[in-house]
């Protein structure tokens, strides 16, 4: 897919593309801004500034304002956080695209960061966050990365600790935003049935004038694990959850398309290795699932499931007992396996391409995070590369007990024996 690329005069970076057959255009604006960037004293306040971007500016007052705007034309908006960038975007007819970024420019250098908005906004942070902590089958990815992470930045949750947010004031907001929202770390991305020239010119005119300053650096990640690690927390459910996996690469290392074919055939659909023993041979779980995450300088490999409270052993057996025939070289991959897990991924790739929405984070995500832009072919020529030695190789490399790591939630309460009891017991299975 063809794709332009021109850096403004102060540093913003606008992407064009052009995707002729479609009537709609996303413009998306991201920023290299996210959780890792944050401190004990500020957690969570990358998602709630996300937020407070929506609540009015000195053009568009009020949230209404800017939600009857986009209502009136038909569009959608909406925004995301995650542990290295935050994403605007509005989603529209093509013959609306400068409106779109109009008003999220209007967002990013106008936000009013009004003292009563913010009052209310945070009661809805603290319910999302009593949501995702009644949703376990959501929280175990971030209690494994809290795991991995630890009292760090990158093994925070995204959305902050609820103290914390109760605590973040207006100026909190300013001072976060003039330590990161410079216009020399933000992207501006627009997909769709546009014409690049038309689409520059208009980034100019409304993101020309962003001041430019450097901005904060994140704290490396710093690994040393040793020994197979284990991490419970206590929630009465009626499933347990886990998540079982290892450490691996960074983004732009090689060995990460490997690890997502790899990631691929254990857990890449419904005819998947572990979707086939833990859920159709054994009737264990309802979901079970493989993925490969990739940040700036770490990496994961993590197989998560929902299991019965009565078999949770079991479960968490046939997982790792998969993981150690990949590790010891028996797992006898065919090689219509191989094809399989690769179209699976590429297939999925090929659905994605068909909204203009993920086509502008796809790139939006690259421009920030990756030194080389890969377009959605070259990684499908990637995966496509992929041998069967590459997925052996791999598996060997990083599926090593002293990085195998095991989180889970459920009703295993530590102070009583039986909690006791049953973490000596996951303790036991963490071997490969």
């Amino acid at each position: 897919m063809n794709y332009t690329r021109k850096v403004l005069d102060n540093g913003v970076r606008v992407i064009t593309v052009p995707m002729p057959s479609f009537e709609s255009a996303t413009v998306m604006v991201m920023v290299g801004a996210g959780s890792r960037y944050e401190t004990t004293k500020n957690n969570g306040i990358s998602h709630f500034l996300e937020h407070m971007a929506f609540k009015g500016t000195t053009k568009r007052p009020s949230a209404m304002d800017i939600a009857s705007m986009i209502d009136g034309i038909g569009g959608e908006f909406n925004a995301f956080t995650s542990k290295e960038v935050t994403g605007y975007f509005v989603k529209a007819a093509k013959t609306h695209a400068e409106l779109c970024m109009d008003v999220l420019s209007d967002m990013l250098q106008n936000s009013k960061l009004d003292a009563a908005e913010i009052e209310k906004e945070r009661g809805v942070i603290l319910e999302e966050i009593n949501l995702y902590e009644d949703t376990p089958s959501r929280k175990i990815g971030d209690i494994y990365e809290s795991l991995l992470y630890g009292d760090t930045p990158m093994g925070w949750d995204i959305a902050g600790q609820k103290e914390v947010i109760k605590s973040i004031t207006r100026q909190d907001f300013v001072d976060y935003m003039a330590s990161l929202y410079s216009a020399k770390n933000m992207v501006v991305v627009v997909a769709g049935g546009i014409i690049p020239d038309k689409i520059e010119a208009m980034a100019v005119k409304y993101f020309g004038k962003m001041s430019q300053f450097d901005t904060v650096k994140y704290s490396p990640i710093v690994e040393n694990q040793v020994k197979p690690s284990l991490y419970i927390k206590h929630k009465v459910t009626e499933q347990v959850h886990i998540a079982v996996g290892f450490r691996t690469v960074a983004l732009e290392h090689p060995d990460r398309y490997a690890l997502s074919v790899l990631g691929s055939i254990l857990g890449g659909g419904m005819s998947s290795r572990l979707f086939s023993e833990v859920r159709e041979k054994r009737g264990l779980a309802y979901y079970v699932r493989t993925g490969s995450e990739n940040y700036q300088d770490a990496g994961n490999l993590v197989s998560t499931a929902g299991l019965d409270p009565k078999r949770v052993d079991e479960g968490i057996k046939v997982v790792v007992e998969e993981y150690s025939k990949f590790a010891s070289g028996k797992a006898n991959v065919t090689k219509t396996e191989l094809a399989k897990a690769k179209e699976y991924i590429k297939g999925h790739l090929v659905l994605e391409e068909e909204d203009s929405r993920f086509m502008a984070a796809f790139y939006a995500q690259n421009e920030l995070l990756e030194k080389n832009m890969e377009t959605p072919e070259e990684l499908i020529e990637n995966i496509e590369k992929v041998t069967m030695e590459d997925v052996e190789k791999v598996a060997k490399k990083y599926f090593k007990n002293e990085t195998l790591n095991l989180a889970i939630i459920g009703n295993f309460d530590p102070s009583t024996g039986s909690g006791r009891a049953s973490e000596a017991k996951f303790k036991k299975l963490l071997k490969i």
